[in-house]
């Protein structure tokens, strides 16, 4: 995992955050989903390279790694945005 900067700031992101209604976002995503792949190759990248860059100043950021799983998947199902 990476060492991160204990001054940046990024949103929450908790993919294991419990929901209402179904109980885990696990339980959205069938077993065998491409989203399940992304998410776990994305977790074993080290990404302090990019977590370094980030400024504890201004308004939080949303987490890289985040970002990351959901432009690979994007790229994953042909949807390309700017």
């Amino acid at each position: 995992m990476e060492k991160q900067d204990s001054n940046v700031v990024f949103k929450d992101y908790n993919p294991n955050q419990l929901m209402l209604l179904p109980p885990t976002l696990e339980e959205l995503i069938p077993v065998h989903h491409p989203a399940r792949t992304v998410n776990s190759v994305i977790d074993q990248i080290d990404l302090s390279s990019i977590t370094r860059l980030y400024s504890p100043n201004g308004a939080s950021s949303y987490h890289p790694r985040m970002l990351l799983k959901i432009l690979i998947y994007g790229y994953l199902e042909n949807c390309y945005s700017s």
